[in-house]
């Protein structure tokens, strides 16, 4: 890094979110912008001559689709790569795209004024920038993920309905968290999901995840039953809880204030996961940036839980694992492609009644 600063270009059409994008990167001590480019075609020169930490790129560009550049991007030149995507279903499709391309994590342009939206999110964008700059970047092939038909079958044939398994992530986790799910058989335990996304592009990522896996994946709506066989994200806008009410397990969802800056919370899930199941759970933190679920895992420990986390080697970004393993609150540490089969082992060891199909 020039002077131990993390070098960014910057790639969009905007000539404001350039400017803007530019100013905010400067003003920290840490960083700097050592190229913009209002497409693909300039970005892919300026990378060259450059040889930049981090790259920022709009989903929607000129003269090269963003997603044809990414992917040729990551395939002959691995590199992190932040998405700066707009607030609508054609940006949301096209993000989750670009995080399954190797994208490291994206940021959303504001609905309000471009200009003072983009300087309110100075902290946001500058810390996924050094998340960015951590993370761990491998190169893609150009094959599709596998359909959940053609994946080996893992079975877990003493799951309970009393059983379910929770899942925390941040920066890396939407990839993540898909390969574990399409690990997942028909008749797995319920599953909780908080992952640190914005408002609507939860929508997009479990439509996504639902056509992929043979669990039946969705964005928690609140007092649903928790279902075997079923997957319930955390929608964008809420804290995803979960609720007790008689022999069911319910989703409950609340716009409470934020926890560790996020909104969902890591850690409001797994408490409440503590609380209502106890040694029934068993928690998952995956690869994120920050510390969101270090607590609450260590408090479903105290409540029976048994927990997992990632290991460093497989995690994009070993913030929210480190965290919750530095404090002991898992009891074992696995690479992501091992974690699918130690969740099911152990519940396949310590389930309850095998369930009727």
């Amino acid at each position: 890094m020039t002077a131990n600063k993390i070098k960014v270009v910057i790639v969009d059409d905007s000539a404001l979110i350039r400017s803007v994008m530019s100013e905010i990167v400067n003003s920290q001590p840490d960083m700097e912008v050592v190229g913009v480019a209002p497409d693909p075609l300039v970005a892919r020169d300026l990378i060259k001559r450059t040889n930049p930490d981090v790259l920022t790129l709009d989903v929607e560009m000129p003269k090269m689709d963003g997603l044809d550049f990414l992917e040729k991007l990551m395939r002959l030149r691995p590199m992190p790569v932040l998405m700066v995507s707009s607030l609508t279903e054609r940006g949301s499709e096209i993000t989750m795209r670009a995080l399954e391309l190797g994208a490291v994590d994206f940021v959303t342009k504001p609905k309000i004024s471009i200009q003072s939206g983009m300087r309110e999110y100075t902290e946001l964008i500058t810390d996924k920038i050094r998340a960015a700059a951590r993370a761990r970047v491998k190169a893609r092939s150009l094959h599709a993920p596998a359909p959940a038909g053609e994946l080996p079958q893992l079975r877990s044939p003493l799951t309970s309905s009393e059983k379910l398994i929770i899942i925390g992530a941040s920066t890396g986790g939407t990839e993540a968290i898909r390969e574990f799910l399409m690990q997942m058989p028909s008749d797995c335990p319920g599953i909780l999901i908080a992952q640190h996304m914005p408002e609507g592009f939860t929508t997009s990522f479990a439509r996504r995840l639902d056509s992929l896996c043979r669990i039946s994946v969705s964005e928690a709506q609140g007092n649903e039953r928790v279902l075997p066989g079923h997957a319930y994200i955390a929608p964008g806008h809420s804290h995803l809880l979960l609720r007790r009410s008689g022999a069911n397990y319910m989703t409950h969802i609340e716009q409470t204030e934020p926890v560790n800056r996020h909104r969902p919370s890591v850690d409001v899930l797994f408490r409440s996961a503590a609380q209502a199941a106890g040694k029934n759970a068993v928690g998952v933190i995956l690869t994120g940036m920050g510390k969101d679920g270090a607590q609450g895992m260590l408090e479903m420990k105290a409540a029976g839980a048994y927990n997992f986390a990632q290991d460093e080697a497989s995690s994009v970004v070993f913030g929210m694992p480190r965290e919750a393993i530095a404090i002991g609150a898992a009891h074992e540490v696995a690479a992501l492609t091992a974690l699918p089969g130690l969740v099911l082992g152990h519940l396949a060891a310590h389930g309850g009644r095998a369930l009727r199909v």
